[in-house]
């Protein structure tokens, strides 16, 4: 018996030196937290990214030996490095929408760096503006009507993909042809060819590079080329995204002529098993519930081939 209580109290010791013991280091880590986070250290490692030595857009190289170019090129690398939720969906976005971007601008002879211009503009999704700029172009209305898209109460296809980067084709050439580089086609895009214009023989500037513009195209080409970087290296800038994470493309579609009206597209999808919501889904630029079609155009929507 006395053994036994010998044994207790030896536990109680144990025990109660445990307690302590562990009060003591507890108080002791939270006094060295409190004095860590007052001098200005943080539980965290947050590192410049690389500039790279070297890089272009669309074969117009950029003048990497000039300190303000590489500011200004880090500004944007730094911006959308840290700018996690955006460039993640850039990245998941990319496997679902880069090969309809590719495809249309090699059969249209333009360079592939331009699809870029495209995830600056708008994210890869069908946004709209402040101003009213739509689609994964961002086209206004009347320069989208100007390259050939329909836009009324029930059609707008800026909200279409293929159509819209083939008028972004036609008015990107454009602006090249205008100005002798897809740099400054670029900022162009951003600011309007009439406005650059009017800067490159105020400013007599010869380049990009030798222009001071609004703070919006100022960002604008070395933003474009920071997401090209990022998106060509996401692991260098610490983006580990596995390619099983990223949106797959649409399935294979049939294309459906539609040359009257329409009553009821929840009505027409029905027939093909979809809901209305995955019928827009696939078809964003039909964007009323039904269709009139006064001027009697022919349309093509798409219906998923059922497996």
């Amino acid at each position: 018996m006395r053994k036994i209580i010998i044994s207790f109290v030896l536990l109680g010791v144990i025990f109660l030196s445990f307690v302590i013991l562990s009060a003591y280091s507890d108080s002791h880590q939270k006094s060295n937290f409190n004095t860590n986070t007052e001098q200005g250290d943080l539980p965290q490692i947050v590192k410049a990214v690389d500039i790279p030595q070297t890089i272009d857009f669309a074969g117009d190289p950029f003048p990497m030996d000039n300190f303000d170019v590489r500011e200004r090129l880090d500004k944007e690398l730094i911006s959308n490095s840290y700018r996690h939720s955006g460039t993640i969906l850039y990245l998941k976005r990319a496997k679902k929408y880069f090969p309809i971007i590719e495809k249309i601008l090699a059969e249209n002879g333009m360079p592939d760096d331009l699809k870029y211009l495209a995830v600056a503009e708008s994210g890869l999704e069908n946004a709209t503006s402040p101003a009213g700029a739509k689609g994964v172009w961002q086209f206004m209305r009347a320069t989208g009507k100007g390259y050939g898209l329909t836009i009324n109460s029930e059609i707008d296809e800026r909200l279409n993909l293929e159509k819209a980067t083939r008028a972004a084709c036609k008015y990107l050439r454009k602006l090249k042809n205008q100005f002798g580089s897809w740099t400054l086609a670029a900022a162009a895009y951003n600011v309007g060819d009439p406005r650059l214009k009017k800067n490159i023989e105020t400013q007599k500037a010869k380049t990009l590079f030798d222009l001071n513009l609004n703070s919006e195209t100022m960002r604008y080409v070395f933003r474009i080329v920071a997401i090209k970087q990022i998106m060509q290296n996401p692991r260098k800038y610490g983006f580990y995204i596995d390619d099983f994470e990223k949106y797959d493309p649409l399935p294979e579609c049939y294309n459906i002529e539609v040359t009257g009206s329409v009553a009821s597209w929840a009505t027409y999808a029905a027939k093909y098993g979809l809901s209305y919501r995955m019928f827009k889904v696939y078809n964003p630029w039909l964007i009323d519930s039904k269709l009139i079609n006064k001027e009697k155009k022919t349309y093509y929507v798409k219906v998923p081939k059922k497996e």
